[in-house]
């Protein structure tokens, strides 16, 4: 497993790479949801700064335009490719975003879907499949996988929706604290379901939601309830080799921080 951590697509990338490598990683994700940044410019400069900094790309993270409310009220109307009123903007933003990671030579483009309905048979749910598949089938002419970041859904519905689109190239994101921030499964289980799919992972930590509108809180790691030790030994047993990035949705020194205790705690189990 290779230890990364998650950067911003800027046109400053070249000091977060750098900044990364001072701290001693040798990968990263690279996320974006700015498709004016998705030109032959820009995946010059990665390039270079990578190469100058001995940093690897794992997965470029692919966000698209549009509302975006990370709740259970609003959140299931403006969230990913489930609003049908958003899906066909969104859907030619990810393809943008999957020739910009060709750009740079990477195989793997996550996004958040949205919350997947539960139910599939139902109309929402074949829609939702024909557009994963048109996306999958996109990123695979580009030589790519498709992954999908877990949160928003029970890992079973996520499953379902991979076997669904039967692509070959669909596979998982795996954020280990979303799928408890938004009440879904816990992760250690959850690789039981789907962690064959696993390519990439968001390492992350936090609670349970305490009410019926707002996600759970996120905290540093290993102050929540992820449990990192059983989560890498699994991880491990069902012969995951990716990487292991880490993710703090915070900003400041105080995130520096954090991001430099999860790396010297995640070494220690790796």
């Amino acid at each position: 497993m290779q230890l990364g951590v998650l950067i911003s697509l800027s046109k400053n990338v070249e000091s977060e790479l750098k900044k990364i490598s001072d701290n001693g990683f040798s990968g990263c994700q690279l996320c974006s949801s700015d498709v004016s940044l998705f030109t032959d410019e820009t995946a010059d400069i990665v390039n270079k700064a990578c190469k100058k900094y001995g940093v690897k790309v794992t997965t470029f993270w692919c966000g698209w335009s549009g509302p975006a409310v990370w709740d259970f009220y609003e959140g299931p109307l403006t969230l990913g490719l489930v609003p049908e009123e958003y899906r066909w903007m969104r859907t030619k933003e990810l393809m943008q975003g999957s020739d910009f990671a060709k750009k740079i030579g990477v195989v793997n483009v996550a996004t958040h879907l949205g919350f997947i309905p539960e139910t599939p048979n139902t109309a929402e749910y074949a829609s939702l499949v024909c557009a994963v598949r048109h996306l999958a089938q996109y990123m695979k002419n580009n030589g790519q996988y498709f992954l999908l970041e877990t949160g928003q859904e029970t890992p079973v519905t996520m499953r379902r929706l991979i076997e669904d689109a039967g692509t070959g190239n669909i596979g998982i994101n795996f954020d280990s604290a979303n799928l408890i921030l938004y009440g879904k499964a816990n992760p250690l289980d959850a690789l039981d379901v789907f962690g064959e799919y696993v390519r990439d992972m968001h390492a992350k930590d936090g609670c349970y939601p305490t009410d019926g509108k707002n996600l759970g809180k996120e905290t540093p790691i290993g102050q929540g309830k992820v449990d990192f030790p059983k989560i890498i030994k699994k991880l491990k047993d069902i012969g995951y080799t990716g990487a292991v990035t880490i993710e703090r949705e915070i900003s400041g020194e105080e995130q520096l921080k954090d991001i430099i205790a999860a790396k010297k705690y995640l070494e220690g189990l790796m």
